[in-house]
């Protein structure tokens, strides 16, 4: 029986020429190995093939280099924006904290300057907050937060570190109401701090200024001079600053001057007053000038009305002198 031994085996000169490339090739590399291990002048060869295929892997990387480039800049941006969320919160926390303690701070102030006054002019005070602030050209009034409860009475005056500030004029039993100076329907009996030349101060609507009226022409009085109570009719102690005059001008018939005054207390600010304690009863709340003629002025040491024919009402919660003036003071200096 034959047996199959597959295949004839033929020598084919293409498969015997690469064997032999193969054989040389790998001799060759074997060659340059040892070569390049002994005496490395292969070295710059191998430089000189990174410099020239350098591009080509910077190219094959780039692909990767960009994704990884634009994961890290949208994390990035998602990691600043909540950031940036995170410090605008804070800041906004940070700044009303900030608010409060400069409104902290400047109560503070105001409140050592109010003790400070009632210190240094040893006064009986009591320290009011301010409920509401009510500047309408035609009222202008305070709502404090003290009232009867409190011990708090009709006529007693209101300060403020500046100066004078008005009186109350309502009380309840959790509140009271106080008539600024300013209002239309106040008047102030006052005096020159330079020379005791008496005046009344009346308002007139504007928190920023009172008026002196009926001035004799010949009045001591000018621009600059310093205002006080001057104690006249019980109601508000002598020696308070009322304001300073700013503005003297005759009035429309030429035989008066008005004068203009800033007010020396801060109407239009602050947040706490002071009430002065006084055991004496409160007088009648002082008017505006009545409209049928001049309201008197008080000059001199004496209170003095214009002269005849011009009726001069006497204003209330301004009481005459008690004693008769002397013969030497009895006619007005106008």
């Amino acid at each position: 029986m034959p047996v199959y031994a597959g295949p004839p085996v033929t020598n084919r000169p293409g498969e015997v020429a690469s064997t032999l490339k193969l054989l040389a090739y790998l001799a060759l590399g074997l060659g340059l190995i040892f070569l390049d291990h002994r005496g490395g002048w292969m070295h710059a060869v191998r430089t000189q093939v990174g410099t020239l295929v350098q591009p080509l892997w910077w190219v094959a990387g780039l692909p990767g280099r960009l994704s990884t480039t634009v994961q890290d800049d949208a994390l990035t941006r998602v990691r600043l924006t909540e950031e940036n969320d995170r410090l605008r919160n804070e800041l906004l926390i940070a700044n009303a904290r900030l608010t409060r303690l400069q409104t902290a701070i400047s109560d503070n102030a105001q409140l050592r300057a109010l003790l400070g006054v009632a210190r240094s002019r040893g006064l009986d005070v009591q320290l009011a907050p301010i409920l509401n602030v009510d500047l309408d050209p035609t009222r202008q009034r305070l709502v404090l937060d003290a009232g009867s409860r409190q011990g708090v009475q009709v006529g007693q005056p209101v300060i403020d570190a500046g100066g004078l500030l008005g009186q109350i004029t309502e009380v309840m039993p959790g509140f009271s109401i106080a008539l600024l100076i300013t209002d239309p329907d106040h008047a102030v009996p006052v005096m020159l701090a330079r020379n005791g030349v008496r005046l009344v101060a009346y308002g007139n609507g504007r928190s920023d200024q009172l008026q002196l009226v009926n001035i004799p022409l010949n009045s001591d009085i000018q621009e600059g001079d310093e205002v006080v109570t001057s104690g006249m009719g019980g109601r508000f102690p002598a020696g308070f600053p009322v304001g300073k005059v700013v503005e003297l001008h005759q009035d429309d018939s030429r035989a008066f001057l008005i004068g203009e005054l800033k007010p020396a207390a801060q109407l239009d600010r602050g947040r706490s007053v002071l009430l002065l304690r006084s055991g004496q009863a409160a007088a009648p709340l002082p008017v505006t000038p009545a409209e049928t003629g001049p309201v008197p002025v008080v000059i001199g040491t004496e209170l003095q009305a214009p002269p005849p024919p011009v009726q001069a009402p006497t204003p209330a919660g301004i009481k005459p002198p008690v004693k008769p003036p002397e013969p030497a003071d009895a006619e007005p200096d106008l």
